[in-house]
């Protein structure tokens, strides 16, 4: 049998990564990140503490790297031609691909909501804020800062833009925070969804997608 290539040690260990934080992810969502331990993942991995360490240097890399990969799936769907420019087209297509991400990784996002109610998690790991933004769409600020920025500048100017078909006394700030609202909680609602009929929640999402498109 001929020596493994380099390309095929970065493949093996890409696959045990991605072994550890699908294992941690589990583990984190269903007893919590504080009762969730290095020893715990690497037991339920079927790997050593010592050669988890070789994969991530504590836990909070390992949190951090669940959460950029999560988020990071979301963040491809805002405007995706990242002109700066949002249509209403791009709108909906943003809506809907959130929550349909949130139907089907259901395990990340209750992690999610879970470290957004716990103060510490959160400011360790989470930037929760930019400007008036403080929704669902808070993203790990260790690689995704510059996003924050772009969002808040884009979704502010689609609202602003919305101004020239409303009536005189329309504030374009009042309705994007309700927007980030409307999406944080029902964002929540649906994470926790199960065994039920989505006929309602489709419909949910078609009067969001109205209401704000």
């Amino acid at each position: 049998m001929s020596p493994r290539t380099p390309e095929q040690f970065e493949g093996i260990r890409e696959e045990k990564r991605k072994l550890i934080m699908n294992v941690a992810l589990e583990h984190f969502a269903a007893e919590g990140y504080h009762n969730t331990t290095i020893n715990h993942i690497a037991k339920h991995a079927g790997i050593s503490k010592g050669l988890m360490y070789n994969y991530f240097e504590s836990k909070e890399e390992l949190l951090a790297a669940i959460v950029n990969r999560s988020l990071s799936e979301i963040v491809r769907y805002f405007d995706p031609d990242r002109d700066g420019y949002l249509t209403e087209d791009e709108f909906e297509l943003f809506v809907r691909k959130l929550f349909k991400i949130i139907l089907e990784k259901r395990t990340f996002w209750r992690l999610f909501y879970q470290l957004l109610m716990q103060k510490d998690v959160r400011d360790m790991f989470l930037k929760s804020s930019v400007g008036q933004v403080d929704s669902v769409m808070a993203i790990y600020s260790g690689i995704n800062e510059p996003f924050l920025t772009f969002f808040n500048k884009v979704m502010t100017d689609y609202f602003n833009r919305k101004k020239e078909r409303k009536p005189p006394d329309y504030d374009p700030v009042v309705d994007l925070n309700l927007f980030l609202y409307t999406m944080e909680g029902f964002g929540m609602v649906a994470a926790y969804l199960e065994g039920v009929d989505m006929t309602n929640h489709d419909k949910v999402i078609d009067r969001i997608v109205e209401l704000y498109k």
